[in-house]
């Protein structure tokens, strides 16, 4: 199959991996993924912008060859992670003249994965840049977009920036060219959630600065081209925004029916309040979905059942990828039921702490909710009101 031009002499040279069903062993993918490579072939010289996930290495070195692709003298490695890297020991020996042109910690990291020798890579420095004739490739480090190791590689005369993960969507596609519709939008946000949101300041420090440099493309190393830059851009600045929405998560985990019961009234409550809520079943859904929700989302309210003497193992997972994910909610409590005893949210609190959340009292029941429990989660519905409501939600 011939690469795609997309631009002056830019192909892309990515390929889908429509089957694969979960990413780095944890993230659910809807749409599979796609692993985008870019080759650019300047007057003198010819540059591969990252390169491929190792299964599909053959598939993606037989496609070079297909498109007589017989001399590469630069292979640049925006990030070290493998689905853009792994590809390389390959590359290299197929063009022995090849160098890998990296940052320094992106070049520690090739070097301890993938034992690629320390000669064979020239190591740049933020803002450097390296002629291909006519065209000028500028690098641009962005630590925390992602790994310490991420950078941007720009292309001055197209006016064409290489993004890497950011601004990514595991999504594929026939078409290179992104085609804005919700199955794209919903896609970015579930990446961006899912990899992004741990580092969300910084993505809308990169953000503000993507925007500033006003480039007609954005490359990303997952996901459509966007010929329409604004288009990912604003649903970044949305997304990084340190404004959340009026909202509350709502995870639970119900082995016997109550702490569901104690969920559903409470959603019912919050939402005769004006309060969106987003209910999700730790169990049964997609957490994906959750970490969505996660992005806009106000309050976290977390529902527990009691597995011996402490909450319910799923319960600690989800609370925990909370904790690592750092959405921006405001506001939280527990609510649970128990039937012999033990710590329900001492563990769950704990892993919490780097919320910072506001927290309001706990509810733990012991065995179906009665009508002061009821009561209770009254009061929690009316204490989430005037939260949301003393920010400006309400």
């Amino acid at each position: 199959m011939k690469f795609q031009e997309i631009k002056n002499n830019i192909y892309y040279c990515g390929l889908n991996d429509c089957d694969r069903r979960i990413f780095d062993e944890l993230i659910p993918l809807e749409h599979g993924t796609s692993y985008n490579s870019y080759l650019v072939k300047g007057s003198e010289k010819t540059a591969l912008i990252d390169t491929m996930y190792p299964p599909k290495a053959k598939e993606y070195l037989k496609r070079l060859a297909e498109n007589q692709i017989g001399k590469i003298d630069y292979i640049i490695a925006n990030h070290g992670e493998q689905d853009h890297t792994g590809s390389i020991p390959a590359l290299l020996e197929k063009y022995p003249n090849a160098i890998v042109v990296t940052n320094p910690k992106c070049a520690e990291n090739i070097k301890s994965m993938l034992h690629v020798a320390e000669d064979k890579i020239r190591v740049i420095a933020d803002g450097e840049e390296l002629s291909l004739g006519n065209k000028t490739l500028k690098f641009i480090f962005a630590p925390g977009v992602h790994w310490p190791d991420t950078m941007f590689t720009y292309i001055k005369e197209d006016n064409v920036l290489c993004t890497c993960d950011f601004l990514g969507a595991h999504y594929t596609f026939n078409d290179v060219f992104a085609v804005e519709c919700d199955a794209l939008m919903k896609s970015a946000k579930r990446y961006y959630a899912e990899i992004m949101m741990p580092f969300r300041m910084m993505s809308e420090r990169y953000t503000k600065m993507v925007k500033e440099m006003n480039v007609d493309m954005i490359l990303p190393s997952h996901g459509p081209v966007h010929t329409n830059p604004n288009y990912i851009l604003d649903l970044y600045t949305e997304w990084t925004s340190p404004s959340p929405k009026n909202l509350v998560a709502l995870p639970y985990v119900s082995m016997y029916e109550s702490t569901k019961e104690m969920v559903d009234y409470l959603a019912n409550k919050l939402e005769a309040k004006g309060i969106e809520v987003f209910k999700f079943d730790i169990v049964d859904d997609d957490l994906g979905d959750l970490a969505m929700a996660l992005v806009d989302a106000a309050s976290i309210v977390l529902g527990t059942s009691m597995v011996l003497a402490g909450p319910h193992p799923t319960a600690v997972n989800v609370t925990y990828l909370a904790s690592v994910l750092r959405p921006k909610a405001k506001f939280g409590t527990i609510i649970g039921s128990y039937g012999w005893g033990g710590k329900l949210f001492d563990i769950l609190v704990t892993l919490l702490a780097p919320l910072k959340l506001d927290l309001i009292e706990p509810l733990m029941i012991k065995g179906k909710p009665k009508a002061e429990d009821f009561a209770k989660l009254d009061e929690i519905a009316e204490s989430l009101y005037e939260k949301h409501k003393s920010i400006g939600l309400l």
